[in-house]
């Protein structure tokens, strides 16, 4: 057993410090980024990403999204035909999400043989826990099947740990055990690190390689989208701020959507048949209120992040993090 003492930080325990800023007006801003990766491949966005959850990795999300240059990983429960009728053209910005099952690679197998006007360019493996071997032999097979796609895989939260995956075929490392706002893990097993100083860490290591990072879960406000980018993320992936948006699929009523972590015992229920006896649950179920269009939400968060670009002296959004400073406080919110 070991204790580590350095003090970790979440979005919470910081504030950006205001400097001085050369940025005409916040209009002027920058916010589209272009990446270059690891393994090959360009792309170039708005570094938003609608998670893979089932209420917010949507095809009315890709839609959306796609007109804002943002981003959007499909959750991996649609079947072929829907799919095959999606994808009909080549879908720039859209990640095909799949799990490590064999079921998942056998479907995703099937999809790319059947749909051939183009390759696939985008590639989410998505797990829980990414410290498996059994998932870094998935990662390796899934560049050997498709070399020239842009491979993100995840979750971890250490520096190491994405070093690996970097390695062994991810371009993208997605980076989060337990922030997100319905999952329960650090509550059900007492794992995870606060995600700011996981973010700081992890891209430390990813940009060394030339890899990139993802910040999944833990933004409650714009405020903490931009301290992500601050804290060095390249891509933020959110779920609880897009969910109840017109462009959610999921359950509606008077009082608002009903959202739950893909780990809950509902999900679990949903599409796997119920909590296996081995385990628990590792989310949660709640009520948000409905928000409009998802424009509307994006308008919020590119509004604050230019704001806090221009507030702290940068001019574009990919120079945020060499600009920012944190300083630590005690309570944020009166």
């Amino acid at each position: 057993m070991q204790i580590e003492t350095e003090i970790y930080l979440d979005f919470d325990d910081v504030f950006l410090r205001p400097k001085r800023s050369r940025a005409p007006s916040r209009k002027a801003v920058e916010l589209i980024r272009t990446f270059e990766c690891l393994h090959g491949g360009m792309f170039t966005c708005l570094p938003i990403v609608a998670s893979n959850m089932f209420a917010t990795g949507t095809f009315k999300m890709a839609e959306a999204f796609t007109k804002e240059k943002a981003l959007v990983c499909l959750h991996k429960f649609y079947d072929m035909t829907s799919l095959m009728e999606f994808w009909t053209g080549e879908r720039p910005n859209v990640f095909y999400t799949l799990g490590i099952k064999k079921g998942d690679f056998k479907k995703l197998m099937k999809f790319t043989q059947n749909w051939t006007p183009h390759p696939l360019p985008m590639i989410c493996l998505d797990a829980a826990n990414a410290y498996t071997m059994y998932f870094v032999k998935r990662l390796q097979q899934l560049r050997a099947m498709y070399p020239n796609a842009i491979i993100m895989a995840g979750n971890v939260a250490t520096p190491e740990m994405v070093q690996e995956l970097l390695l062994m075929g991810a371009d993208i490392v997605k980076i989060g055990i337990g922030p997100g706002s319905v999952c329960t893990t650090r509550i059900e097993t007492g794992v995870g690190i606060p995600q700011l100083t996981s973010i700081i860490k992890c891209a430390d290591v990813a940009h060394g390689l030339g890899g990139l990072v993802c910040s999944d879960g833990g933004c409650k406000t714009p405020g903490d989208v931009a301290k992500a980018f601050a804290a060095g993320a390249d891509l933020i992936m959110l779920g609880g701020m897009l969910a109840g948006c017109n462009e959610c699929d999921g359950k509606w009523n008077d009082n608002g959507f009903e959202f739950y972590g893909m780990a809950s015992e509902k999900a679990q229920l949903k599409f796997y048949g119920g909590v296996p006896d081995y385990c628990t649950a590792e989310g949660k179920c709640i009520i948000v209120p409905k928000k409009g269009p998802v424009e509307n939400v994006l308008k919020r968060i590119t509004g604050g992040l230019r704001s806090a670009c221009a507030y702290t002296g940068t001019e574009r959004l990919k120079d945020l993090t060499k600009c920012a400073t944190f300083v630590r406080v005690n309570r944020i919110h009166s």
